[in-house]
């Protein structure tokens, strides 16, 4: 799976309009992304806490954000053209896979329906999985510092 690698400025820029709070002007392209679900995840979460409570403007504002960071954020930074026909068609997948989860998102703004915010941040939470399975630190066994 290949995600597009922002210069660093344009980059962070990016992921500060969409209202994910960190530092990331220091962050990988790999620590973006996973800012990006992290934003996501914490914008559903919201919106099903006010969903809960009755509060409809706080719950609308919540879903736009999560929205706007699936679509702004993750499906934007979708690479078609890293790993050849198989990255492409990975990336085809994920961004039919994140038109998905805006409509469910949407659907449960709609019709105030938990449900569906639920099985939104549950397919959000299984593509985020998977790409803290390749995060690059976790693959390389730390190594021993000579005394």
């Amino acid at each position: 799976m290949s995600y597009a690698s922002p210069a660093s400025h344009r980059g962070a820029t990016m992921y500060a309009r969409l209202g994910v709070e960190t530092s990331a002007g220091s962050a990988s392209p790999h620590q973006l992304i996973s800012m990006l679900f992290e934003g996501a995840s914490g914008a559903i979460a919201m919106a099903r806490h006010h969903m809960a409570e009755g509060r409809v403007k706080p719950k609308g504002e919540a879903i736009s954000r999560a929205i706007n960071i699936v679509a702004n954020g993750l499906k934007a930074s979708l690479d078609a053209e890293a790993g050849g026909a198989e990255g492409a068609r990975l990336a085809s997948n994920l961004g039919e896979l994140y038109d998905y989860v805006i409509r469910r998102l949407m659907a449960g703004n709609l019709h105030n329906d938990p449900a569906a915010l639920d099985e939104a941040a549950r397919l959000l939470e299984s593509v985020a999985s998977a790409w803290r399975e390749i995060d690059p630190a976790l693959a390389r066994p730390a190594q021993p510092v000579a005394a």
